[in-house]
């Protein structure tokens, strides 16, 4: 590029940038569309007309020019960022968490330890899978590990709540409450008394491994391989559920997981997850997926769907202080 031309381009991103920020969007846009016309290999246009598409409510167009901008540089943070809100705005959650599992994998290349846990963690939140649980332990363990600021701290605070405080539990065989208080504390018996969200005693019955049953992972399996939404949600369920009773709660967290990837706003499928991470003494998971489940509720005004949600927590968190507000 020449010199009278990189003026030119710089002109045209200066005025855009003035634009943008005296709230004149549509003189914003074509101050950035010029400069993308001197330089169509520049990332920085692309990036700011897809910045002001989306305060613009136009997140179609942000995502379309987001794509534009990662054409030209994959690895651009900008651009995968507005990638992502726009992905969210759309209701497009799983695309938006597989970006954000590539940004988490850039970010940590780049050393960025905490901040790639944080995308972990987001990630997490928009599609779970057990994959992701898996990717969010390992950056928590690295964390802890590898932390030495405040960044880091605040990260690994972040992963552990999400995780359920310290993250699933191998919770053994216990024959009294004192054995399992210390199992959820860590073999501790001394620290029985200190350790939170302890199975009861009912669930951990029901957690020791059992034989895996055909029927029941081929129920699974059916239910993911057919084209009818609500087919798959009830076979799901369904066969989540027989799993559930069978003891086999690692399944039934697997069935859910899987239904996920194909229905990942469905407020039933979340729900049984709910229930599943109570059994498995995950209590600040499942706060936080109640809480979450709520705002979905109150976006698409089902009220079916929190009324469901009370009665869960009139049976099981009705002394949960996160939730009384709403549902106590």
């Amino acid at each position: 590029m020449s010199e009278a031309l990189y003026e030119r381009y710089k002109d045209a991103l200066r005025r855009g940038h003035i634009a943008a920020q005296r709230g004149r969007p549509e003189e914003a846009l074509t101050a950035y569309r010029a400069a993308i016309e001197i330089a169509p290999d520049r990332v920085l246009p692309y990036v700011s007309v897809g910045n002001v598409l989306a305060r613009l409510g136009r997140h179609d167009d942000a995502l379309a020019s987001f794509d534009l901008a990662l054409e030209r540089a994959p690895s651009d943070e900008a651009a995968i960022r507005g990638r992502i809100d726009a992905l969210v705005a759309l209701g497009r959650r799983r695309e938006a968490a597989e970006t954000l599992d590539r940004l988490s994998a850039e970010l940590d290349g780049q050393g960025r330890l905490a901040e790639a846990c944080d995308a972990a963690v987001e990630a997490l939140v928009l599609a779970e899978s057990r994959d992701r649980r898996s990717d969010v332990e390992a950056y928590a363990k690295r964390l802890r590990s590898e932390g030495r600021d405040m960044a880091s701290t605040t990260a690994l605070g972040r992963a552990l709540e999400i995780l359920g405080d310290a993250g699933p539990r191998v919770v053994r065989p216990a024959t009294t409450a004192g054995t399992l208080a210390a199992s959820a504390a860590g073999d501790d018996p001394e620290s029985a008394d200190d350790a939170e969200d302890a199975p009861t005693a009912a669930v951990v019955a029901a957690i020791p491994p059992a034989p895996v049953r055909v029927d029941l992972l081929a129920a699974a399996e059916r239910a993911l391989d057919g084209d009818d939404p609500d087919a798959v949600r009830k076979t799901a369920l369904a066969a989540a559920a027989a799993q559930r009773r069978d003891g086999q709660l690692e399944a039934a967290l697997d069935t859910c997981y899987m239904a996920l990837a194909r229905l990942p706003a469905d407020p039933d499928i979340h729900l049984a997850l709910a229930g599943l991470y109570l059994d498995r003494g995950w209590r600040v998971s499942a706060v936080d997926k109640i809480i979450l489940l709520g705002r979905l509720a109150d976006l698409t005004a089902d009220d079916a769907t929190h009324d469901r949600l009370a009665m869960l927590v009139a049976e099981r968190l009705k002394d949960e202080p996160r939730l009384a507000a709403r549902y106590g």
